[in-house]
């Protein structure tokens, strides 16, 4: 009795630690299936978004200015200087290429100088973690302007090449910004509970909250706003969305910006949980792009219950061989790839 009582704790343990996990997968596969139906961009370095969140955070804990500020005030300049360019090359006029110009910087400079004031003095933890939201999200839509917005009708290869240049480039910055060691940041809500035997951490709860209650905020967007609309409508038909006089450079910033806020927001909710370095964002974010790849890279529902399976299956992975906790998620990509392109086949087939 007493051995099946642990055997229940401890099957209460991992499926807490799994959903828990899970919870964040799902936040990056949403973020990857939204951009790659918009865009067509396979977007490898998502979780890096997650890992400058929460290393963006920790610097901010240390008083220290995190090197995403000076790597947002780069991005914003080449982005001005690029829409510029464009202006005078249009012909349109020393005053519209001065408009456009400024444009861009209207935004991320009062983000980078309010971190220039706000970092050595050791604000709230909040506060902190919205301004680290701020600046990892405002990267978003100038990485899209820098690096695909002029490839997007380029083919899916040749955007996935440079999402993987993308990838290495932001990993690199990321060792440059935050060097070598790892951080873990302090737990939003420092409190535990029992339930049935089995500890539960209020960093958990909030996970769960804040997971669920962006998965409701997302669809709440994709429903009911014309924004949410416009970007469903380009996921659709990229041509007839132009053609209705939908903008799909507009719809290209503005998912490239919910995946960078989704990924800053997975990266601050995992971080007290486990220890964050500079490249611990490629590990989430593939684990994340397996979920994706469990709903086809299509479908938002298939991949957040995918990201659960793929929580549940590290967590139990991790206690019966855990060397091997990698080997298996990873593994779990082949039936899945295999049975979608039989049913892609059979789909074909049909028509």
């Amino acid at each position: 009795s007493q051995v099946q009582d642990m055997d229940f704790s401890i099957a209460g343990i991992l499926l807490l630690d799994g959903s828990s996990n899970g919870a964040i997968y799902a936040l990056l596969a949403l973020a990857i299936v939204l951009i790659f139906a918009v865009t067509r961009v396979i977007f490898v370095p998502q979780g890096e978004f997650a890992a400058y969140g929460a290393l963006t955070l920790a610097m901010l804990q240390a008083g220290h200015v995190p090197g995403t500020v000076y790597l947002l005030a780069l991005l914003a300049l080449a982005v001005a200087v690029l829409d510029a360019a464009e202006a005078l090359r249009q012909r349109r006029g020393a005053g519209r290429a001065a408009a456009a110009f400024f444009k861009p910087l209207t935004w991320p400079v009062p983000i980078v100088l309010l971190s220039l004031w706000a970092a050595p003095r050791h604000m709230p933890l909040m506060l902190q973690s919205l301004l680290a939201l701020a600046i990892v999200t405002s990267l978003g839509p100038l990485l899209y302007r820098v690096a695909f917005e002029k490839l997007a009708d380029a083919s899916v290869l040749v955007l996935l090449i440079v999402a993987v240049g993308v990838h290495f480039v932001m990993t690199g910055l990321g060792l440059a910004f935050f060097g070598a060691e790892g951080f873990r940041n302090p737990s939003f809500w420092d409190t535990t509970f029992t339930a049935g035997g089995v500890l539960l951490s209020g960093q958990a709860i909030i996970i769960f909250m804040v997971s669920i209650a962006l998965m409701l905020g997302l669809w709440l967007f994709f429903e009911r706003t014309l924004h949410g609309k416009a970007l469903r409508a380009t996921a659709v038909n990229r041509l007839g969305a132009r053609l209705m006089g939908i903008s799909t450079v507009d719809a290209g910033r503005l998912s490239f910006t919910l995946a960078a806020f989704i990924g800053a927001l997975a990266g601050l909710l995992i971080a007290p949980t486990t220890t964050m370095a500079y490249d611990s964002g490629f590990l989430i974010g593939l684990k994340g792009f397996v979920a994706a790849i469990f709903g086809g890279l299509a479908s938002y529902p298939g991949a957040a219950l995918g990201a659960l399976f793929v929580g549940l299956l590290e967590s139990f992975g991790s206690f019966w061989a855990s060397a091997f906790k990698e080997v298996i998620v990873f593994t779990m990509i082949l039936p899945v790839l295999l049975w979608l392109s039989l049913k892609h086949g059979s789909d074909e087939g049909d028509e």
